[in-house]
């Protein structure tokens, strides 16, 4: 069986994300798989950080034949154990993984002031002034006492107001 080392699209329309694999030669490009051997996901913005591969099993695939697409081959010079680009791998790794720093909003440069109509502001200092004096009166008023439902259940009626 001549095996092979490719990538497998997986993720949704215009959101790729590939598993590297080692699959049978003769099998599709998403079909079935030997074994999972890592991934590489375009949507990372940092390039150095979008491939991570089990080093120890892609040796293993290689040391037994398996022969890597193109695509692969490169990644595994890059990013494979003696890799040219493992040192800024780790580092962008480990900027990935580090939580992001979101700097305070801060006070506002410029905050306009609202628009005022000459006409409209009168009125309404003239409608709030009479509405002040009408609570004040009714917070200074005595208050009556209610009569208590004895009273009122005693049987006394009083004549009705047409």
């Amino acid at each position: 069986m001549a095996v092979a080392i490719r990538m497998k699209r997986m993720g949704r329309k215009n959101r790729a994300f590939y598993r590297i694999c080692a699959t049978d030669r003769r099998s599709p490009r998403d079909g079935r798989v030997i074994e999972v051997l890592g991934t590489y996901d375009t949507s990372v913005p940092d390039t150095d950080a979008r491939c991570l591969l089990d080093n120890d099993r892609v040796a293993y695939w290689l040391s037994v034949g398996a022969q890597p697409s193109d695509a692969v081959r490169v990644l595994v010079k890059k990013y494979g154990k003696n890799g040219t680009h493992l040192k800024e791998m780790e580092q962008a790794r480990a900027k990935l993984s580090m939580p992001r720093i979101v700097p305070e909003a801060g006070e506002p440069v410029f905050v306009p002031e609202p628009k005022a109509v000459p006409g409209a502001a009168a009125p309404v200092a003239e409608a709030a002034a009479p509405a002040e004096a009408a609570a004040e009166a009714v917070a200074d008023a005595p208050v009556a006492e209610a009569p208590s439902p004895a009273v009122e259940a005693g049987g006394e009626s009083q004549p009705e107001q047409a």
